[in-house]
């Protein structure tokens, strides 16, 4: 691809990172109520949105992209890409911070797990979330870019994006100075 398509498409980009954020942010509050049978805050961010998703989501559009007219493709990588990236992300963060963000050790329907990391029940689901980022979210954020003028466009995609990494430079660096 070449750079000024890229350039193009970045404000898209940034509102899928941040689009990904918050819709593992909800996932996440949602699944934890039923499992803990409470509302538990998530993540590690002050914000409603959760960085290794919005991470996971341009993952899975970049690694699904060329196979975007194929469901069952862009299905089996995005449940592959999310896998792999739960599993070095959980084992880094573990091994070299010492933290443990997540544990499906501990929680219900975590069939197929793997050191608590991945489980069955979780790539699934975001293999499934792959085809509604592929062909329901990424069709209707195009039609809104269309729709909008410039200016609108630019700051939905950057303001959220942009606060959200903020969050989390500012959260790193309250966790580093604790």
């Amino acid at each position: 691809m070449d750079k000024a398509y890229l350039r193009s498409r970045f404000p898209m980009l940034m509102l899928v990172f941040a689009f990904g954020g918050v819709f593992g942010f909800i996932y996440e509050e949602i699944f934890y109520r039923f499992d803990l049978g409470e509302w538990v805050k998530r993540g590690t961010t002050f914000g409603p949105w959760i960085p290794i998703y919005g991470f996971g989501a341009l993952i899975i559009l970049g690694l699904t992209f060329k196979f975007r007219k194929n469901p069952l493709l862009v299905f089996l990588f995005a449940t592959i890409a999310s896998g792999v990236l739960e599993l070095v992300t959980g084992w880094v963060i573990l091994k070299f911070f010492g933290v443990r963000l997540w544990d499906y050790n501990t929680e219900i329907l975590n069939w197929g797990n793997i050191n608590g990391f991945v489980c069955l029940r979780s790539v699934l689901f975001f293999g499934i979330s792959g085809l509604f980022l592929q062909f329901i979210l990424m069709p209707l954020f195009g039609k809104l870019e269309k729709k909008m003028p410039r200016k609108a466009w630019l700051a939905l995609c950057y303001i959220p994006a942009c606060i959200f990494i903020l969050d989390i430079v500012i959260s790193l660096i309250c966790k580093a100075v604790k």
